[in-house]
């Protein structure tokens, strides 16, 4: 085997032997000709489907549901979702922190009024 003469073709070289490309950098890559893989951002709330919402609206006691509810149903739960998850944010990038913790979403939970139990100290 012939050694390559300086250390980017010796680079390429291992490469080319081992199967890394350039592609193994995750989405997008270093260069701006790497753009196959793009993320499509599309709206997740469709997600929730109408049978979620049946189900949840179910186990809350609910017999018939129109047909038009659906859509409010997904509006409130993103609103709600958008701003629990605004104030958990809050609470980890003050604490210097970037995972978040069990014991912040309690805690918002509790701030925002809707406690959520089990989680905490409990009391004797």
């Amino acid at each position: 085997m012939v050694q390559p003469s300086s250390g980017r073709q010796q680079t390429n070289l291992i490469q080319r032997l081992l199967g890394a490309g350039p592609g193994g950098k995750g989405l997008g890559g270093k260069g701006k000709s790497l753009k196959r893989h793009r993320r499509i951002l599309k709206d997740n709330i469709q997600g929730i489907t109408k049978g979620n919402i049946r189900r949840m609206a179910r186990r809350g006691g609910v017999k018939r549901i129109s047909g038009t509810i659906y859509e409010d149903v997904r509006a409130s739960l993103k609103a709600r979702l958008e701003l629990l998850l605004r104030e958990i944010t809050a609470i980890t990038e003050h604490c210097g922190r970037k995972t978040v913790c069990v014991t912040d979403v309690v805690f918002v939970l509790n701030r925002v009024g809707t406690p959520l139990y089990g989680f905490g100290e409990g009391r004797r």
